[in-house]
């Protein structure tokens, strides 16, 4: 829960808006609105786990629905870096203490021009 006096920059509610989104898929299955999120020429990577990368937002939201999370995403902190990537530590629902790996958002426009996921060496993520 936010303070309504809290100031919050504009690229960390860019990050919530997005896990939010996220988390909406895993609950319904529906991935066609995260896969909207992504820019047309969007780049999606993961390191540590033998995915991707995925190019352009088709293709995204192709390996969204085809290999779909089982699990919600949440946030443990996030930062706004100079040139507006947002880098968060992130954990699954699954292990709420565990800390899984990075995200690193690149925003452009209100869309999501570049998204790399990091994984831990102690952790595989989610099943797919």
């Amino acid at each position: 829960m936010i303070r309504e006096d809290s100031v919050v920059r504009h690229g960390i509610d860019f990050l919530h808006d997005y896990v939010a989104a996220h988390n909406e898929c895993v609950r319904t299955g529906d991935w066609e609105p995260l896969g909207e999120r992504f820019a047309e020429d969007a780049e999606l990577e993961f390191e540590g786990v033998p995915v991707g990368p995925f190019s352009g937002r088709e293709e995204i939201a192709a390996a969204y629905r085809e290999r779909p999370l089982d699990d919600e995403v949440l946030i443990f902190d996030a930062q706004e870096q100079a040139g507006g990537r947002i880098v968060a530590g992130y954990g699954w629902s699954r292990e709420p203490a565990k800390k899984a790996g990075r995200m690193l958002v690149t925003p452009r426009d209100g869309k999501i021009a570049k998204l790399v996921v990091t994984f831990e060496p102690s952790d595989s993520g989610p099943t797919t």
